[in-house]
């Protein structure tokens, strides 16, 4: 939830208003040179304690602000070296952490540079003694670097290295969600796709009896074209299940190249009327399509998507809990603050609320899905019959 800090976080920012605080209080009392160290000292250790990101606050921004905090101190400090034996251990253990951090989850983009920033203040934290010491050159400040490279080059080794076990272990989880689906891609393709065409053929062999009934040969021909409409999506499924990979060479190194697949259809309101028509071509239910004039991109694709979604499962459900439904209205409406509100309902024919026991799970998944749009959906008993309906918001401006 937002605003919820939880114990652990809030264990964590004890424990390091603990240690804020214990660097800080030994620069009270001393002299006035003790007071930048103390405070380089004490944000490099937030920094590295605390869990980021922290509001706006990102791991980029905090281990950024520390390092060239403590990169500017290094070369502007001038006060007594001897105060620098107390805080420049806390601090240097500290960016070490941060280094690991960084060069551990920072995203690709990022890890070069603010790695790269904090390194530099891990290995040139020594020049607050040579520096600042009368006699001292060049020669020592370059020995204190040469020392300070070797636990930094450690700890940046370490961290590529967890990193390249990340990306192995991402790389695994990829490859086995693309060889689940696309078992079900061959699991829809081999076995589905051959029951519903066997369907299929079936209908069209015996619309091929003329001596049958025209209402039975009408039947037959929308179960074809319901079955046709099946393998259709069917095989938008499977094509938006499978990943086409191309290879090639550059150089010495095997590139994968994932080439995207055409997405599956995406219905909308437009849709909605020939929908209607199926329904009721197919059901013995009184059916009334009511809309509105002008909605027509009125809501986004996405919205208009799950609209069409709502009301294909809505009258799906009619017809597996309510077959003895007399009467289903579908209605599209512009509501008084211009958001767009789809309603099925049905008279439950007879059974009040109709029959939903061991219903599915897709009026949740889609209740989910309006919600992550900014809508929502409810769906219960009304009037002896049952009522789903969703309310989603316009697309600004129209």
């Amino acid at each position: 939830m937002k605003g919820d800090v939880r114990p652990t976080g809030r264990k964590r920012l004890g424990w390091c208003a603990v240690f804020v605080v214990a660097v800080l209080l030994p620069a009270m009392g001393a002299s006035a040179g003790a007071l930048p160290l103390a405070l380089c000292a004490a944000v490099a250790v937030a920094a590295a304690m605390l869990g980021w990101p922290a509001g706006r606050v990102s791991l980029t921004q905090a281990s950024g602000f520390a390092a060239g905090l403590s990169l500017v101190l290094d070369f502007a400090y001038s006060g007594d070296p001897k105060l620098v034996g107390f805080w420049l251990p806390l601090e240097w253990v500290a960016l070490l952490v941060l280094l690991y951090r960084v060069v551990r989850w920072e995203s690709a983009s990022r890890v070069g540079w603010v790695g790269g920033l904090v390194g530099s203040a891990t290995v040139c934290l020594l020049l607050r003694v040579t520096l600042p010491m009368p006699g001292q050159g060049w020669r020592e400040s370059a020995f204190g670097v040469f020392l300070g490279f070797f636990p930094a080059a450690c700890v940046t080794g370490v961290g590529l290295y967890l990193r390249s076990l990340d990306g192995r272990r991402a790389r695994a989880v990829t490859e086995a969600l693309r060889d689940q689906r696309l078992e079900v891609a061959r699991d829809l393709h081999d076995f589905v796709a051959h029951e519903v065409t066997g369907m299929v053929l079936e209908t069209q062999a015996a619309q091929l009896d003329e001596g049958a009934p025209a209402e039975t040969r009408e039947l037959f021909a929308r179960i074809e074209g319901a079955g046709l409409r099946a393998l259709d999506s069917m095989d938008q499924t499977v094509r938006a299940l499978r990943q086409v990979e191309g290879k090639g060479r550059v150089g010495r190194v095997e590139r994968v190249e994932r080439v995207e697949t055409p997405p599956t259809r995406v219905y909308g309101l437009a849709d909605l009327g020939e929908l209607v028509e199926r329904f009721s071509a197919m059901t013995r239910a009184e059916t009334r399509w009511v809309t509105d004039d002008g909605l027509v991109g009125v809501l986004s694709r996405e919205a208009g998507d799950s609209a069409y979604r709502v009301v294909l499962e809505a009258l799906t459900n009619v017809r597996r809990h309510a077959p003895r439904a007399a009467r289903v209205v579908v209605e599209v409406r512009r509501t008084a603050d211009g958001s767009v509100e789809v309603t099925v309902a049905d008279d439950g024919g007879g059974v009040p609320g109709g029959t939903r026991d061991g219903g599915g799970t897709g009026l949740a998944e889609l209740a989910e899905r309006v919600d992550a749009l900014g809508g929502v959906l409810q769906a219960g008993p009304r009037g002896g019959g049952w009522r789903v309906g969703c309310v989603l918001p316009a697309v600004k401006g129209r």
